[in-house]
């Protein structure tokens, strides 16, 4: 089976917590490879996620390699699966793979907590305010590509409301509530959906306001996406050159410390919900 030429953010993730757990075991590529009875240049395409492995693999590995957490092997024997069982693949070939990559990012976390300042989350729009935000971008998109990330921006939501809905947490700065994309009538409508649906047991709602002043981290948005294992986490920011996943230890620990500051500048859920339906009353 040939290399695969565009592995998924998935796919480098197993790869990636293979080839760490290998490194802190001291044992070389070439001995990981003799403990699978393959050629030695197939230890870094599978660490770099070019070459799939098979779950049992994985846990032959991961006992060699004398990692002591089952948890950890557990899902990373879930991660071999292929990319077709995700309902994202559909839009392979259409949109940026990058953008499919938080769909399956989010698809799989236990957690999502998010930190927003100049826009609504994706996961909390509506189909009126994520057109008109589509509707700005530079260049313009063409129709059909307008259309297809409308189409999967909706589709991730189903996370918060389906047969398994995730625990969610949105941190938004009042600036971006008072971001009147599509007009009033649409804003206000959003506004009001971000009332429903902080009304949702697994969904919190909390607005940072005008009046907190300056705080860290101004002017970046960023998800913090919780796995059952910590190990596993990852930060997806957003950038005007398209999404960046982190997830080095250092960097994880940075991001939780800075969701902890703004939660700290935000209001409590019930007097966020007030200052949002004050807005909403404005327009």
């Amino acid at each position: 089976m040939p290399p695969r030429s565009t592995p998924t953010a998935r796919q480098q993730r197993l790869g990636h917590e293979l080839r760490k757990l290998r490194e802190q075991s001291g044992m070389s590529a070439q001995q990981a490879a003799a403990l699978l009875g393959v050629d030695r240049t197939r230890i870094p395409h599978i660490e770099a996620g070019r070459f799939g492995i098979s779950p049992e693999r994985v846990r032959t590995l991961a006992f060699n390699y004398g990692c002591p957490d089952a948890g950890l092997i557990d899902l990373l024997a879930a991660m071999t699966q292929e990319r077709e069982r995700g309902w994202w693949e559909q839009h392979r070939g259409l949109l940026p793979p990058a953008l499919l990559d938080i769909a399956e990012l989010e698809f799989h976390a236990s957690a999502l907590d998010t930190a927003v300042t100049t826009h609504i989350p994706g996961l909390l729009q509506t189909e009126e305010h994520a057109r008109a935000v589509f509707d700005t971008a530079a260049p313009p998109l063409p129709g059909p590509d307008l259309e297809a990330r409308l189409a999967l921006r909706l589709r991730r939501q189903e996370v918060l409301d389906g047969a398994r809905p995730v625990r969610y947490e949105a941190v938004i700065h009042e600036a971006a509530l008072r971001m009147q994309f599509g007009g009033p009538a649409v804003a206000r409508a959003q506004l009001e959906h971000i009332l429903d649906r902080s009304e949702r047991e697994n969904v919190e709602v909390r607005v940072i306001p005008f009046s907190a002043g300056g705080f860290p981290g101004a002017g970046q948005s960023f998800t913090y996406v919780s796995a059952p294992v910590a190990q596993l986490d990852t930060v997806q920011l957003d950038s005007s050159h398209g999404s960046i996943l982190l997830d080095t230890d250092l960097q994880l620990r940075r991001y939780r410390g800075l969701l902890e500051r703004l939660r700290g500048l935000a209001l409590p859920q019930p007097a966020s919900r007030d200052l949002i339906r004050a807005l909403a009353l404005e327009l």
